[in-house]
């Protein structure tokens, strides 16, 4: 399957001031770009490019890493545009995932501790997660381009730590991009999709 660039699903200018139009043409034209031209070639060179995406990123996981980088970080941006939405963030979850953050991750105030600890505490470039493994929600953070699908789980949520993802708009102050992140674009709807998809 040939990766492909989608367009972002809202205007440029919508997330700001959370996420800058000038963040986003560099974030997705760009960085994003680059992992779809170099993961298409790659993939054909490996002749793996007949497999879908989710199959190319658990097979390049520990036998391909420059495959493995480009596909997973494809991967990984296809869902971070529509984890984000004008309007997001907040308390307000569908009922079934706040029941489950509930009984799971003990509330939501713990939830949002602890995942923007997993996004502040990743050394370097990487990820943080919110996934279903054994049917039961958990937190992760992952570096570089890993992604909870090589670790036996379904991503639901994940917010991009590398520099290029906030630099622009908070320089080195990653904890408040996080703040942000959960506090006002996390599209809770799209989650919800990934969840009941994934429980």
């Amino acid at each position: 399957m040939a990766f492909e660039l989608p367009n972002l699903p809202y205007d440029y200018d919508a997330l700001a001031p959370y996420m800058s139009r000038e963040t986003l043409e560099y974030h997705h034209d760009k960085h994003h770009l680059a992992y779809v031209t170099n993961g298409n070639k790659l993939a054909d060179e490996a002749g793996l490019s007949a497999l879908s995406l989710e199959e190319i990123v658990k097979k390049s996981y520990g036998t391909n890493q420059p495959l493995f980088n480009n596909a997973g970080q494809h991967y990984n941006h296809l869902h971070f545009w529509k984890w984000m939405k004008k309007g997001g963030g907040g308390t307000q979850l569908p009922a079934k995932l706040d029941a489950a953050i509930k009984s799971d991750l003990g509330g939501y105030d713990k939830f949002r501790a602890d995942f923007i600890a997993a996004g502040a505490g990743q050394f370097g470039s990487g990820w943080a997660w919110l996934s279903v493994k054994g049917g039961k929600l958990e937190i992760s953070k992952t570096p570089n381009g890993e992604n909870p699908l090589v670790h036996g789980a379904s991503p639901i949520l994940g917010v991009d730590v590398w520099e290029h993802s906030y630099y622009i708009d908070y320089r080195n102050a990653r904890p408040k991009y996080l703040e942000a992140f959960v506090d006002s674009l996390i599209n809770w709807d799209y989650v919800l999709e990934l969840y009941e998809a994934a429980a």
